[in-house]
């Protein structure tokens, strides 16, 4: 096997393995997961939201799946450990889960819009869309978009920083899709001009410093007048 079809293997197993947890943890707000192989098997870290809904009862949840994917993907020895998520609001792929497990139970598309808006911005995020998809109210299918903050739509800026995720949701008049994009607290402005820590430090202390020289030089020339009119004096 060449090199570029081993990469090209590895990475689909990879994905087909992604797609998997993506729709057998939805529930415990599965993000991602980490494949690394190791000497004595294959680690598999999972992050969730929701730990405890991935382990399971006496961690029956974790063995039953450390034993599809040794079965069904030929893991050899594979090893899960669960990593929990400080922010999930600030995850564009558990929000959008929840978004479109929310229509699946039959919340309207606008309240569950808003709910999620309102709790990635309560998290600190800058920005946000959610953009619903499908049949929302007529035969015809469209698109609704809802907007808070500041959003960032075209530059490489946007495939760097802002995160995007997309979940869908089976319903009755059809298939509903759900993207989110948020921006995160920690989106570097390269549109806005700032000025730079270290730089401004050194103009502080430049002006502190000529301040202090004046100061020295007022001081020396009082005191030479005192001392001249002492001599006048005597």
């Amino acid at each position: 096997m060449s090199v570029y079809k081993y990469f090209i293997k590895d990475y689909s197993k990879k994905a087909e393995i992604d797609e998997f947890l993506k729709n057998e943890l939805k529930r415990a707000g599965y993000s991602r997961m980490e494949l690394t192989k190791t000497p004595m098997g294959t680690r598999i870290v999972i992050f969730a939201a929701k730990p405890g809904l991935v382990i399971g009862r006496r961690g029956q949840s974790v063995r039953d799946l450390t034993k599809i994917l040794e079965e069904r993907f030929g893991l050899e020895n594979p090893q899960i450990s669960i990593a929990p998520i400080e922010l999930p609001e600030l995850d564009p792929k558990i929000m959008a889960a929840q978004v479109a497990m929310a229509l699946e139970r039959g919340v309207h598309f606008r309240r569950a819009a808003y709910w999620a808006m309102s709790r990635i911005m309560d998290a600190g995020a800058l920005g946000v869309e959610i953009a619903i998809s499908g049949k929302l109210t007529t035969q015809r299918a469209r698109t609704e978009k809802y907007r808070q903050g500041y959003l960032v739509k075209v530059g490489d800026q946007v495939r760097r920083q802002v995160l995007t995720a997309t979940a869908y949701s089976q319903l009755k008049p059809g298939l509903y899709g759900v993207k989110v994009s948020i921006v995160p607290p920690d989106y570097e402005f390269i549109d806005r001009p700032s000025i730079k820590e270290h730089a401004a430090e050194e103009k502080v202390e430049e002006a502190q410093g000529e301040v202090e020289g004046e100061a020295t030089e007022v001081e020396e020339e009082m005191k030479e007048e005192g001392e001249v009119a002492d001599t006048e004096k005597a």
